[in-house]
């Protein structure tokens, strides 16, 4: 899904971006709401960037990448923790392009994310290449979503990846188990820096 949104670029350096678990649900822009076997995702986005919030049987969790003001913690290239009964893996790339490279890599990136079922991606006012994109998807037992952050007075674009094992529920089918639901679609796997 593809929107535009009717406000300013809030978060106007990638250097700006910080991580958390921590925070609850933060006014969001755009939001799209996803089943993905028996947990519920919501793809969030802020004016200063994004949230996932994924709830389960299981328990559940809230990734916020933000510029949010007093947080002046710098965004992690990594985490991995445990979250109750989930393994949480975080990871996080920045990449500075030429200006061609730049609009090239965010037009492919947009038509990505708009033609596919599970994403979200919302325009800002002011350049067609200044955007937020979020991209859900499920496999095995795992919830995964991925994110991207135009920057484009920087020329730069921040690529995150998240992996939440442990989400999807399995069930006994003919003495094997068998994730619930179906399997995500490799359109969802994208590289970082290509």
């Amino acid at each position: 899904m593809l929107t535009t949104i009717n406000t300013t670029f809030t978060d106007t350096r990638a250097g700006d971006l910080t991580w958390s678990l921590e925070r609850g649900p933060l006014p969001a822009l755009a939001t799209l709401d996803l089943r993905l076997a028996d947990n519920s995702v919501q793809l969030r986005v802020l004016g200063a960037s994004h949230q996932v919030l994924l709830n389960g049987s299981r328990g559940g969790c809230a990734e916020t990448v933000a510029c949010l003001a007093g947080d002046n913690s710098p965004l992690p290239l990594g985490v991995s923790r445990r979250l109750g009964a989930y393994d949480y893996e975080f990871a996080a790339h920045v990449e500075t392009l030429s200006a061609g490279s730049f609009a090239g890599r965010a037009q492919e990136l947009l038509a990505l994310v708009a033609e596919h079922p599970h994403g979200l991606a919302a325009l800002f006012p002011g350049d067609p290449n200044a955007f937020t994109a979020l991209l859900a998807q499920r496999q095995g037992g795992q919830v995964h979503w991925r994110t991207w952050h135009s920057y484009p007075q920087e020329r730069r674009l921040v690529a995150t990846r998240t992996r939440v094992v442990g989400a999807l529920r399995a069930v006994e089918t003919a003495g094997k188990s068998t994730p619930v639901g179906d399997r995500a679609s490799s359109r969802c796997d994208v590289t970082f820096g290509s």
